[in-house]
Order: structure tokens, then sequence, then C-alpha cells
């Protein structure tokens, strides 16, 4: 029941891999009906044409005339049909096989999967979610060098994707005509979803023009590009008509915010999330949402977090745990380190000729603990905490879970380690140990247990 419950999660996630060829099919199969639509109107009017002629008291040449034109038209519109479906349509159709066909190759829910065919799909899987991230992170030539090595081209949205990127480096250019022509390309689809983006973008062309201070054309381009919109955005096209009277420069909210040239970064997000909308894909890499369910369970309030994700001051001062920790030769079981007075509790101060070795206690992590990984800490910060009833504690230095059979001891320096791991390389140096972390020195018998509460 398992294996079978991983299997329907697996088809659910994968939905906009096999929604993304459907889509472009879609497409292909409506330009096609248009263009056969078209053409059968003109062989329409000619057989029409021709009916016509059989009733009039013409010569059999120009009937027979018009029957050839009429044969021709039909053969012109053969040829379009084929065209396209080699152009468009067969390549179109070619990838959203393969995708099924890979799609194919998992087990069916409640079967036994045969391990070695999952490991095999599992590694093409992340090999496409590997190139999902790269076209997603501006690194098209890396994204199309693993997939052509690895052979999966049928399986990734490269053309896809390389037709975001152009439409996005457009609109970053202060230019709005590829995501208007965007637009209409998939103006039925966009109006199904109520997106806003064409609006957005006509109400941008009218702003620059308003900028240029081009009355006269900002008029005209309002009255046949945003009056038509005026049912649903009434309220921005009156603001944006104000325009007209006040400077780029004007310190007036409304239309300080419409001059503000960081609309056009808004409107590349806005194009980006109708795109990704539009072929249900996520607004997240596919790579980041399979590794959030693993960091959701893994995550825990003493994982480490990157210095550059906290705020200065708590970087500074919440986080810093500094510790003064006198040198080794003169720890003794019943001495502590102090951060206030720079004394032992049994012995006399400390020589302030010879400053005291600093170290931080906070923000160590678990070396074999995923969200501890600088690399994967930044990912683990948009996830909640995992819920624990019961801690369970590791070893920093050895990876062994700290039980009641091997429990945990305390350097006099404050950090903990497992017993198991201490005893091995005290038996290995004559009964001293040493801190892995802060490289301090101590003899076996100078360890402390600890015990949690």
């Amino acid at each position: 029941m398992a294996n079978a419950m991983n299997i329907e999660g697996t088809l659910l996630f994968e939905q906009p891999f096999a929604r993304v060829p459907y889509e472009n099919y879609r497409k292909v199969f409506r330009a096609t009906q248009r263009a056969l639509e078209k053409e059968l109107q003109h062989v329409q009017a000619a057989a029409a044409d021709l009916a016509r002629r059989a009733d009039s008291p013409q010569s059999s040449s120009a009937n027979l005339a018009a029957v050839e034109g009429m044969i021709a038209k039909v053969e012109g519109l053969k040829r379009k049909l084929a065209d396209l479906h080699e152009s468009a349509g067969k390549p179109t159709l070619a990838v959203l096989r393969a995708r099924l066909t890979h799609l194919d190759l998992l087990p069916s829910p409640g079967t036994t999967p045969d391990p070695a065919a999952l490991d095999r799909w599992a590694d093409t899987r992340l090999e496409r979610w590997l190139v999902d991230w790269a076209l997603r992170t501006g690194k098209p030539r890396t994204a199309a060098a693993l997939a052509r090595e690895r052979g999966i081209g049928h399986l990734v949205d490269i053309e896809l994707f390389t037709d975001v990127h152009r439409v996005e480096r457009a609109l970053a250019g202060e230019s709005c005509v590829e995501a208007l022509a965007w637009c209409a390309e998939n103006k039925n689809a966009l109006k199904k979803m109520k997106s806003t983006l064409e609006f957005s973008l006509r109400l941008q062309e009218y702003i620059e023009l308003a900028r240029a201070r081009r009355t006269s054309a900002a008029i005209a381009y309002s009255r046949r590009y945003l009056v038509q919109w005026q049912d649903t955005h009434l309220a921005e096209i009156k603001t944006a008509s104000g325009l007209l009277a006040f400077k780029p420069g004007t310190r007036c909210g409304p239309y300080k915010r419409l001059y503000d040239p960081a609309r056009w970064p808004a409107l590349v997000a806005s194009f980006r999330r109708a795109a990704y909308a539009l072929h249900a894909l996520p607004s997240e890499p596919l790579l980041h949402l399979a590794l959030y369910a693993g960091l959701a369970s893994l995550r825990l309030p003493a994982c480490r977090v990157p210095a550059n994700l906290l705020p200065a001051a708590e970087a500074s001062t919440n986080m810093d745990i500094v510790t003064e920790v006198p040198p080794p030769q003169r720890a003794s079981p019943s001495s502590t380190a102090s951060s206030d007075s720079g004394e032992h509790d049994g012995g006399d101060p400390m020589d302030e000729s010879e400053p005291a070795e600093v170290h931080q206690l906070h923000q160590i992590g678990n070396n074999d603990c995923p969200t501890c990984d600088p690399s994967l800490a930044v990912l683990a910060q948009e996830v909640p905490f995992s819920h624990h009833v019961n801690s369970t504690i590791v070893c920093a230095a050895s990876g062994r879970i700290m039980d009641a059979d091997n429990g945990p001891l305390c350097f006099p320096s404050g950090n903990v380690y497992c017993r198991e791991i201490l005893e091995e390389i005290a038996l290995q140096n004559g009964g001293i140990v040493k801190d892995p972390r802060t490289g301090h020195t101590c003899a076996f018998g100078d360890l402390r247990k600890v015990f949690i509460s």
C-alpha cells in the first residue's frame, strides 16, 4: 500500500511534465483548425460558384477552368496542412509520446515495482529536474548540454523556457511588443485564467507615451486599448488618465507610482507567473519542491542558519555566544569557563597577558544534517520545523545516536560528544582526548557526564 501511495504521489507531481507538450499540441491543433476553416471558405465559395455555372448556359471550358481552380485550392490546403504537421504537429506529438512512455515505466498502483527499474527512472527524473533548475536560474547552455549528454531532450522544456526568457529580456529592455504578441497567441487561455497581464502591458505602454509627453498619442492609445477594459479596471484607467497632467518628476503618490521604473521588473514577474500557470508549471524549480518535503521532516530549531539570512542585530547579539576558554593546561574538573569575570571558580584570575581563546558555540550544526549544510540551509528556511515528540541527540563528531548506552560527555569548553567516540580517541592517544571543534586536549577523566532533562 505504501508503494501504491508513492506511485500515486509521483504521478501527481509529474502533472506539468505531461501538461506542457499537451498544451503545445493543442496550439498546433488550433492553428491547423484556423487554417482549415480559412481555406475551406474559399473552396466552398468556389463550389457554390461552380453550382451556379452548371445552371447557366456557359461553355464547358469555363466550367472546366472553375473545377480546376477549386482542385488547386484543395491541393494548396492539403500542402499547408502537411507542412504544418511536419513542422509543428509531428515534433510535438513525438515529445508527448516520449513523455507518456517515460511515465508508463512506473509500476501500476498496487503492483510490486522492480527496484532496479525504479532506480533508473528516478535517476532520469533527477536529471530532468536539474535541467529544469538550470533553465529557471538562467543557465540555458548548461541545461542544453546536460539534456544532450543524457539523451533527454524530449523530456525537458528547453524550447518553452527559451521562449519565456526571450519575452522576459524584451520586458527587461522596456519593450512590451514581444509580451503582447505572446498574449495574442494565448488570448483564449489567458481569458480562461482571468489573467490581467495584457491590461498591465497596455497600461505600461500608455504610461511610456505619457512619460514622453506624447499627449495625443497617449489619448488615442487609451481609446483604442484601455477603454475596452473599463468594466474591470475603471479605477486604474481613471488614475492613468491623470498622467497627462503630471510630469514624470511628480511627487504625487498615485502618479509617482505609475511612473516608477520598478514597474518593469514587476511586469517581468507577472509574465513569468502567467506563462508558468498556462503550462501548469510551479513557480519554484521542481528540484526545490522535491527537497522541501525532505527538509521539512529534518529541520530543527538547532539547525544552522546561514549568517547572510540573519538580521545584523540578531547575528551580532542574540546568536553569537562567545565563551572565554582557559588554556588546556590550566583546566581542572572543577573549573568552569566564565565570560563575565574572566576568573575560575577554584583558581586565580587568568593572566591578562595571555588573550582568552574565543570561539562561537552557536551555528555549529551537525555535519551529517542536510539542513545544516550551507547550501541546503537556504532552502530549509522556507519550510516549517519538523514536529518531534521525542528528540534524538546525535553526536556531531561521529554521527552516532547518544542514549543510555552511549551517553554524552562534555569537554571543559562546553562541547558535547558521545562516550564511544571519545573512548576510541582516548584509547589511541594514551588517555588524552582532543576536542574536534576547538582542538583543545584534556584527560579523559576531565570529561563530565551530561544529563538531558
